[in-house]
């Protein structure tokens, strides 16, 4: 075990502040030190008796997992990125045998750019995989009935199977020779 380091300020008031706030940091940076106790030296919490109103009731708990997984749906589709750089929706290419213009989904040979229906179908691959996990789970729960464990695994088997299935086709097709 290493032998602990003596600490920049030294004080016992120091000390005290650090093992209220109930920091185990041993660390040798005196700014660090500085930073965590000075402030708390001459200000106190307040004490504050906050009360929910009366009327207002927790959300329930598929309601708070409908709006994590909506979330999680529009993180990895890049929301984000379609809102700030405003892509087309979906691209065109001339075909150069018969000069027909095709539409075209994906964005190839650009990892950093993608066009709003690549975004929108490749989130709903990685929460169709997410969502066979969680089937997935509670095929494993001993207290369901068998028929319906079977069914939960099941159709958690196939949806992880076609997610993980559809995204790699997804990326060979954003990227051609990847993984061959």
């Amino acid at each position: 075990m290493a032998p602990r380091s003596d600490h920049a300020a030294g004080s016992a008031a120091a000390a005290a502040a650090a093992q209220a706030h109930g920091s185990d940091f041993d660390s040798i940076d005196p700014l660090f030190h500085i930073l965590r106790v000075l402030p708390f030296s001459f200000l106190r919490q307040p004490r504050t008796r906050l009360k929910l109103p009366s009327n207002l009731a927790l959300p329930s708990p598929m309601t708070v997992f409908s709006l994590i997984l909506l979330t999680y749906f529009a993180v990895v589709s890049g929301l984000v990125y379609d809102v700030i750089v405003e892509p087309p929706g979906i691209g065109s290419a001339q075909d150069p045998a018969t000069g027909a213009v095709r539409p075209v989904v994906f964005l190839p040979g650009r990892v950093n750019g993608q066009y709003i229906i690549e975004g929108l179908s490749s989130g709903f691959m990685f929460l169709l995989g997410g969502i066979g996990i969680i089937l997935l789970d509670l095929a494993a729960d001993r207290n369901r009935p068998r028929s319906l464990r079977v069914s939960f695994g099941g159709a958690g088997a196939v949806a992880v199977v076609i997610a993980y299935a559809m995204a790699m086709l997804f990326i060979r097709i954003k990227i051609p020779g990847y993984l061959w």
